[in-house]
């Protein structure tokens, strides 16, 4: 049997948890201000209180930075490290976590900032634009469609093509009030929130009820 050899040890400082958390929050902020085009890793640097070398040491490129801020504040949001294990029995459960977890992603300012920002930037800066979808709308999709299919499997629901459902659901909460969002107009209330999150979720167990035996 075949050993693969240990990777190679990394030489240099470790990095500091507290200073790259310093780089995001600035980046974040700057992509937010100034969109993708209009911000630099020279301001970013400024902003965050470290060289610009030690920002290329964490990230290479813009768009890498782009894509760890987009990453953060995801994760930030749905806690997958917190997640607690699916209850196979409660679909409606985890549907209604994640519903509301997705429309706090979607109401924050810094994503709507960032939306924007990438529209602007689309066409001229694909790289940014495949970074946000691969952090944003595919990882969200693919981890619900990995829970949609253990709960297919344990007949809880069915749902027999989980990655379309997994589109499919997140759709639901991309309606008017999105679009409002992203033209800075005013928000639902928090109950308003609270209603189409009962309603999608109440939509989609029912378009997904297992079948009878």
């Amino acid at each position: 049997m075949e050993i693969d050899p240990a990777p190679p040890v990394k030489r240099g400082r470790p990095r500091d948890p507290e200073r790259q958390r310093r780089v995001l929050e600035a980046a974040a902020e700057h992509f937010q201000r100034e969109g993708f085009a209009g911000t630099s890793m020279e301001a970013v640097a400024a902003s965050s209180g470290v060289s610009k070398m030690t920002i290329y040491s964490y990230f290479p490129s813009k768009e890498q930075l782009f894509e760890a801020c987009i990453a953060a504040r995801i994760d930030a949001v749905f806690a997958f490290d917190r997640l607690p294990p699916t209850d196979l029995q409660d679909p409606a459960r985890l549907l209604r976590h994640l519903g509301r977890s997705f429309l706090s992603l979607m109401r924050d300012p810094g994503v709507i900032g960032m939306h924007r920002a990438l529209y602007a930037a689309a066409g001229q800066h694909p790289g940014a634009c495949a970074s946000f979808f691969a952090q944003g709308p595919r990882r969200l999709t693919d981890q619900l469609a990995e829970a949609l299919r253990a709960l297919h499997a344990a007949g809880s629901l069915s749902v027999p093509d989980a990655a379309r459902a997994a589109d499919q659901f997140y759709a639901l909460f991309l309606g008017r009030d999105h679009c409002a969002a992203l033209l800075g107009l005013p928000l639902p209330a928090a109950r308003a929130d609270e209603a189409t999150v009962e309603a999608n979720v109440a939509m989609f167990l029912r378009a997904h009820a297992p079948q009878a035996r």
